[in-house]
């Protein structure tokens, strides 16, 4: 799968997000990159060659006070790591959906337990 490929699955995903959700998605931006930085590797204490298949970067909606403008946050899904879990196209295309779901879900404030319940 090339990454326009990828791109274009993220994207479907985010826009067939039920509505009540795709109307809060406000203030996040969010990315495919090959892999993660070494910045965002330490930051989550993992190092390189761990697996990451996404990453919210950013302060929960459910926490954020409103003092003005601020920065996005960032979302970022790795389609390294995702591609190279996956046999096939449909697979590829579930675990994408699946792992942009789940930080979504962390950008409203969900801790690793309920992501994951989200990410299903």
């Amino acid at each position: 799968m090339n990454k326009p490929e990828f791109e274009a699955i993220v994207n479907l995903t985010i826009e067939n997000l039920p509505e009540k959700f795709k109307s809060k998605l406000n203030n996040v931006a969010i990315f495919v990159a090959e892999e993660p930085t070494a910045e965002q590797l330490k930051k989550i204490h993992l190092r390189r060659g761990d697996l990451l298949f996404g990453l919210f970067e950013g302060y929960a909606q459910a926490k954020k006070l409103n003092f003005g403008p601020v920065l996005p946050d960032r979302i970022t899904i790795f389609s390294r790591a995702i591609l190279s879990q996956v046999s096939d196209l449909n697979e590829a295309k579930n675990k994408i959906i699946s792992t942009v779901k789940h930080e979504i879900a962390h950008h409203f404030g969900s801790d690793e337990k309920g992501a994951a319940k989200a990410s299903r």
